[in-house]
């Protein structure tokens, strides 16, 4: 028995851990090592709880929730606000197709606050819906609504023009 328990979830983890790593990527505006440790600790929470993950309707959409909870929490320490000052010596991932737009997004994204930056990737990266996202976040739909127009108003200012040329892309 509790091999099969282990066994289905590695198979989950398998499956879902690039996709939370690309969700984990845009919370975190392109720090790829902090998005490696946000989808650590969720799978590693996801695993604690995995024999009760059967009683949960989409267990997919349950860790992309527990990661949004996580980014979130580690956003509010203190230690969170600490940038380095110098270049990194490895280079970021980025599309070979158009590496200027990626960084010019990730930029972007990291110049919102946390939950503003959370209610866009839920929303426009993982496609959720405001009740979703709400429920996610633990706010009410009007904040989500709120932080919607808010953030896509900041991006529109940062990037200059329409998002709708960048989503083009």
């Amino acid at each position: 028995m509790r091999t099969s328990r282990a066994e289905e979830f590695k198979e989950f983890a398998s499956a879902r851990a690039s996709h939370l790593y690309r969700s984990a990527c845009l919370l975190t505006s392109g720090d790829v090592h902090l998005a490696e440790d946000l989808v650590q600790e969720t799978l590693g929470r996801m695993y604690v709880h995995w024999g009760r993950a059967r009683r949960i309707d989409n267990p997919a959409a349950y860790a992309q929730t527990v990661l949004v909870r996580i980014f979130l929490t580690h956003r509010r320490r203190r230690s969170a606000t600490e940038r380095p000052l110098a270049e990194l010596p490895e280079a970021m991932r980025a599309d070979p197709d158009d590496p200027a737009l990626r960084m010019t997004l990730l930029r972007a994204l990291a110049q919102l606050a946390p939950k503003d930056r959370a209610v866009v990737v839920l929303r426009y990266w993982e496609d959720r819906s405001i009740e979703e996202t709400a429920t996610t976040l633990q706010v009410s739909p009007a904040a989500v609504r709120t932080r919607c127009v808010r953030a896509l108003g900041r991006l529109r200012t940062q990037l200059g023009g329409s998002i709708a040329e960048f989503a083009a892309h």
